[in-house]
């Protein structure tokens, strides 16, 4: 009986359990690591901003004392300081306003642009494909943009500005030339019977049918032209036409005297915006993204 008893247990041991079991078994290490990186990435993204609120919710000079320790108190007057130091109300405005115009111009132009490179109606339409990556890589001309303006009246111009902002597609025409691959050729087809001209084509069909990858594309426009810095630097000279990101160099003194605490608070009104409008329109964004990349 007892070497009966002592098999049993053996062949106890050695029987596999269910192939649902099994799965689990095999997939709690692999869970783990997967939830370990995931906190890793988002420890690495959201501790830079803990440590920005917490500078920015120091007392003056408390930060050159202790910069790394934790603040006494919650000195909210550095966000009002810091925007009427840094008259943030005319320079949101004008960031807004160049942002808006820019993203909306740029998500057409992208739209117009990548339309017929898409359905191969220009010829050489791979070649340009490979020049639109390629564009992706290849440093500014800002030595010939400079001049290019200056010769053409509109250096220190928001005309000027926005021309050069809305320019720079970046990925835009990829995106929408992936996401146009998945529409049937057929509907041009139809519409091209049916007497639909090429830009009420474009404007009836493609738009509608390309708002999630559009949406992703003006969310990456208002992101580049809303934290551009290079270009507002080179031609807004004006004070009255600068744009939010330059209002953090009001912060910066003579001598590295730079103000910390209210320069962290600006910091943080300047990217309030940004993170704002990536809460509400993540869903759309991701989306957008995703199919314009994969599609």
């Amino acid at each position: 009986m007892t070497v009966l008893h002592d098999q049993a247990r053996t062949a106890g041991r050695l029987t596999p359990g269910p192939p649902g079991e099994r799965r689990r078994r095999q997939r709690t290490p692999w869970r783990l690591v997967n939830y370990l990186l995931a906190f890793a990435v988002v420890a690495l993204y959201l501790l830079p901003l803990l440590f920005l609120l917490n500078t920015a919710l120091k007392r003056p000079g408390e930060f050159s004392a202790d910069p790394v320790g934790l603040t006494d108190g919650l000195a909210l007057g550095n966000f009002v300081d810091a925007w009427t130091q840094g008259n943030f109300g005319a320079l949101v405005a004008n960031s807004v306003l160049y942002a808006v115009v820019c993203a909306a111009v740029g998500t057409v132009l992208s739209v117009l642009i990548a339309f017929p490179v898409a359905r191969n109606y220009v010829r050489w339409s791979r070649p340009l494909r490979v020049l639109f990556v390629l564009s992706l890589f290849l440093p500014n001309a800002i030595v010939a943009q400079f001049q290019l303006v200056l010769k053409l009246g509109l250096y220190d111009t928001r005309l000027g500005y926005m021309l050069l902002m809305t320019a720079g597609l970046g990925v835009g025409p990829l995106l929408v030339m992936g996401y146009l691959r998945s529409l049937p050729r057929e509907l041009d087809e139809a519409a091209a019977m049916d007497g639909c001209g090429y830009f009420r084509f474009v404007w009836t069909f493609v738009f509608p049918l390309c708002k999630p990858v559009l949406g992703a594309v003006f969310i990456l426009q208002v992101i580049g032209v809303w934290n551009d810095i290079i270009g507002a630097t080179i031609y807004l000279a004006s004070p009255e036409l600068r744009t939010i990101s330059l209002g953090l160099f009001t912060f910066y003194g003579e001598y590295g005297n730079n103000q910390w605490e209210l320069l962290a608070a600006a910091t943080l009104i300047v990217a309030a915006p940004l993170i704002l409008l990536y809460v509400f329109t993540q869903r759309l964004f991701i989306s957008g993204a995703i199919a314009g990349s994969l599609k």
